[in-house]
């Protein structure tokens, strides 16, 4: 089972917020998810609550082999938990 780290889209049209997902990499992007690991807000002003993240389930599930995806992988860098 390959596991990849994607973010999952919610919200109103134009106002869109995403929550990471440790997601089936066959399963479609809002599809059926193993376990939700934060939110991402970017419309959200203040840049102290545009990213809610669960740091230490992200850090075993990249430990387990999980691959985050492109846009992931920089906003995990941004908020300094390791990736490879």
């Amino acid at each position: 089972m390959a596991v990849k780290l994607r973010f999952k889209r919610f919200g109103r049209t134009h106002v869109a917020c995403y929550r990471l997902n440790a997601i089936e990499s066959r399963n479609q992007r809002d599809g059926r998810v193993l376990e939700e690991l934060g939110t991402y807000d970017p419309t959200n002003r203040d840049e102290s609550r545009q990213v809610s993240f669960n740091e230490e389930r992200i850090k075993y599930w990249l430990s387990v082999g999980a691959k985050p995806s492109a846009t992931v992988r920089s906003l995990l860098k941004k908020q300094g938990i390791a990736s490879k």
